[in-house]
């Protein structure tokens, strides 16, 4: 039979566990360099955190608030567009009074917290009409416009301040010929 020559290892002597104790010596000084190293930055980032932040959050927050505003003036914008077809709906029909059609809005307007509207009923040259004097076929327009300030839940906003929000539905009358 035919023995193979492969090279002696050293004996193991027992002190570690691991077969080659110089490399884990090195491996831990590494170890001990690297953490020294790290804790003395660690200690001149004392604080960035809280300037971080500070930079961060301002930012941060104004992009929060523009989105609530934006959303406000979006739903306000939705709940006049049904405010202002209800009304046409109303004034479309025979025996319908202005207050009548204002006080319709003003009840769906009011549901959503919404005041200060200015509701207009208008014929088809954008004059003010009376919807009892139409006649069959007849334009009849109701316009309903709120100032952003009466609805903005913020107090002091800078981009939509000075608009208004308004909607208008245009409809036929419908009278008996």
């Amino acid at each position: 039979m035919r023995q193979s020559t492969l090279p002696k290892l050293p004996a193991h002597d027992g002190r570690t566990s691991d077969a080659h104790p110089k490399r884990v010596d090195s491996l831990q000084e590494t170890r001990f360099k690297l953490e020294k190293v790290s804790g003395s930055c660690r200690r001149h980032r004392q604080g960035a955190a809280a300037v971080e932040f500070a930079i961060v959050a301002p930012i941060f927050f104004l992009m929060v608030l523009g989105m609530i505003e934006i959303g406000r003036a979006v739903m306000v914008q939705q709940v006049i567009t049904n405010a202002s077809r209800e009304g046409a709906r109303l004034a479309v029909l025979p025996g319908v009074s202005t207050a009548d059609i204002q006080s319709r809005v003003d009840n769906i307007l009011s549901s959503q917290t919404i005041s200060g509207a200015a509701v207009e009923i208008l014929d088809e040259n954008g004059g003010a009409t009376n919807p009892l004097d139409a006649a069959y076929g007849d334009i009849i327009q109701v316009r309903v416009s709120v100032p952003f300030s009466e609805v903005s839940w913020l107090p002091a906003s800078k981009f939509l301040s000075g608009r208004t929000l308004s909607a208008t539905t245009v409809m036929r009358a419908e009278r008996v010929q």
